[in-house]
């Protein structure tokens, strides 16, 4: 699989997509090694290398190093039959989206590779399946203090209702909208969730796109899905990637 005109499609949403169409590509055989260690975008701390585990499609041993959210993040070898990478384009916008709305502006929040200010660390991380050409996640593990993260998602609820007409989005001089959003039903293990659909239209292209906020304490995750190499057809996190990810998160304390 290869981004070509179809990069302007996702010009908004995280960078880490990018990384993740990448490690999910259909034009090379997967080799069961990790990528190439290079930090997470938030902390800078070095990927883990190739696992036993990764090669073999075991779970990887959980990780005893780091911060609590490196171990939280999702590493190679967690889930089997899909590629795991903490590698963003360099080409790809990074950042903050600003929206022409202050009331949508938690919407895109969501969809940059930096959250709102009020987080305090963040860990990105771009998911390609093998199995599905195409899709990719873009997971985000973010801390805050717990009273913020319910207001987070308090803040995300309000968007969606009064965003359904759709807005606009900035990033490092890139404008792009979103329509049609939409709040969608999605089972997770949090204490409390909020999963929406949209149309991200940049370039004269567009793609659906589905998002899943999840709060576990003062944890959110941000789960973020399309399919690049069919924009137009509907996306939706895995439920086994959301399960595995609450579950590291949970595991982490």
């Amino acid at each position: 699989m290869r981004i070509t005109a179809r990069a302007t499609t996702v010009a908004l949403l995280p960078a880490l997509l990018f990384a993740a169409v990448g490690c999910g590509s259909t034009d090379t055989p997967a080799t069961g090694k990790a990528p190439a260690p290079s930090g997470s975008a938030a902390s800078g701390a070095p990927a883990t290398g190739t696992s036993a585990g990764a090669a073999s499609g075991a779970p990887a041993a959980p990780k005893t190093g780091g911060t609590k959210l490196e171990r939280a993040s999702l590493e190679q070898g967690d889930l089997p039959g899909y590629q795991i990478s903490s590698q963003s384009n360099p080409n790809a916008p990074h950042g903050q989206p600003q929206a022409d709305k202050k009331a949508c502006q938690p919407l895109a929040d969501a969809m940059g590779d930096k959250p709102d200010p009020a987080a305090r660390e963040s860990v990105n991380r771009g998911i390609g399946s093998q199995r599905q050409v195409g899709l990719a996640v873009a997971a985000t593990v973010s801390s805050y203090s717990e009273s913020d993260a319910k207001r987070l998602v308090s803040r995300l609820r309000q968007a969606i209702a009064a965003c359904g007409g759709g807005f606009s989005a900035t990033i490092e001089k890139q404008t792009g909208s979103y329509k049609d959003v939409k709040a969608a039903a999605y089972k997770t293990g949090g204490d409390e969730s909020v999963s929406w659909t949209t149309t991200a239209v940049a370039g004269g292209a567009s793609a659906q796109v589905h998002l899943v906020v999840v709060r576990q304490g003062g944890t959110v995750v941000r789960l973020t899905a399309l399919n690049v190499a069919a924009a137009g057809q509907k996306a939706q996190v895995p439920q086994e990637v959301a399960d595995k990810q609450l579950e590291k998160v949970k595991r982490a304390g």
